[in-house]
């Protein structure tokens, strides 16, 4: 039971690299077409993502050759890696949005973009909850901070929908430096919890 469980982790992996590689790519590219640093932040997301999904690939691929010493340790420095994907992405996300704002930079209307969320807003939550849920099962922190990553996808594609919508339908561009800040605002925060929390197990 507990072998086919970390196996469905390390195939919940697998697809979270391949899909938001996939996305992260149309993203970015129907992005800076329309000059949006929502819909591209939520490209550089997925990769972020992806980047995360590998550290968990490198987490389970390997489970069963390891000691339960060896294990905890990688667990710890996954939990970390995880963490930092985080901020990587917000730091971006709050340099671009100021940017966007000094250079008044205005995104044109993008209903690609918009598809794109809507088809996120329905993926991201199946794999967040089949993450946690694993996650709890085999009592995995790293695999749970994972999915609190995707959830920050799920987060992201509302808000990028919100502003992407907001700015399709009236005209309102800076709806897409709101989100951006908005969405900065959750990354640190989240990140910030994953690293207490790793040091509090470690104590």
């Amino acid at each position: 039971m507990d072998s086919r469980l970390h196996k469905k982790a390390l195939l919940l992996s697998y697809f979270t690299v391949g899909y938001n590689v996939l996305e992260g790519i149309v993203s970015i590219f129907a992005g800076l077409l329309a000059g949006s640093i929502a819909l591209v932040g939520f490209g550089l997301d997925s990769f972020v993502e992806s980047l995360s999904g590998g550290v968990m690939i490198w987490r389970f691929r390997n489970h069963e050759d390891m000691s339960e010493e060896e294990e905890e340790r990688i667990e710890k420095k996954a939990i970390r890696l995880v963490a930092y994907t985080f901020f990587i992405l917000g730091a971006y996300i709050l340099y671009e949005s100021f940017r966007k704002i000094y250079f008044h930079e205005i995104p044109d209307p993008s209903l690609f973009g918009i598809v794109i969320a809507i088809v996120s807003i329905i993926v991201m939550p199946v794999l967040f909850f089949m993450k946690l849920r694993t996650g709890e099962s085999i009592k995995s922190r790293s695999l749970i901070a994972d999915a609190k990553q995707t959830l920050a996808c799920v987060f992201l594609s509302v808000a990028l929908l919100i502003g992407l919508g907001l700015n399709y339908l009236y005209g309102l561009w800076q709806a897409d430096t709101v989100v951006g800040f908005i969405v900065v605002v959750y990354l640190l925060k989240e990140g910030y919890g994953i690293l207490k929390e790793e040091k509090l197990c470690s104590c």
